[in-house]
């Protein structure tokens, strides 16, 4: 069973930074990066740590509110976008992302992931520049530079696992360690 107390300790402790469940729309994304950014600036964390939590927050954020496959008219209080951001015991930040995704999108991300996750660093910073000259966007706008941007500036390795929902969707968890 679910510890709502466990929950409040570690939300007091500092251990959970923000969490949210609902609809992001693009005034909320604006002032949960807000919120975020003075919560970073309030931790004692070097100017340059604190920079790639916020660069890595953002594209987070923005996966989840450009790439959720959920029609607005299904988005409620069981369907809808979860993030977290909290500290792992190393001191190190852990980003938690949820949205729904179609059936038919599973296997195009689950393969990108793997891809990515399979790239040194090198081969990431190449894999950016040429995604970015190669000019193929989606319709969404993205040509997969979000997730290997998340993989650049975190400097590890993208955790996810997707959960079989209803009506054609998928759920798809992702942890990002910066």
């Amino acid at each position: 069973m679910f510890d709502t107390f466990d929950f409040y300790e570690k939300m007091e402790n500092g251990r959970i930074l923000l969490s949210f469940k609902g609809e992001i729309t693009s005034e909320l994304l604006s002032s949960i990066l807000k919120v975020l950014e003075s919560k970073l600036d309030s931790i004692s964390e070097e100017p340059k740590t604190k920079k790639k939590v916020y660069n890595v927050l953002v594209e987070c954020l923005q996966n989840l509110y450009h790439h959720n496959d959920l029609p607005s008219n299904e988005i409620n209080d069981k369907n809808s976008t979860i993030f977290l951001i909290g500290l792992n015991d190393n001191g190190s930040f852990k980003i938690i992302t949820g949205n729904y995704i179609s059936d038919e999108g599973v296997k195009a991300l689950k393969s990108k992931i793997d891809m990515i996750n399979g790239l040194s660093k090198v081969e990431l910073k190449q894999l950016y520049i040429d995604t970015l000259t190669n000019e193929s966007f989606s319709e969404k706008g993205g040509g997969g530079l979000g997730i290997i941007d998340i993989a650049r500036k975190s400097g590890n390795k993208i955790e996810y696992q997707f959960v079989r929902a209803e009506n054609g969707h998928q759920f798809f968890s992702m942890i990002v360690n910066v």
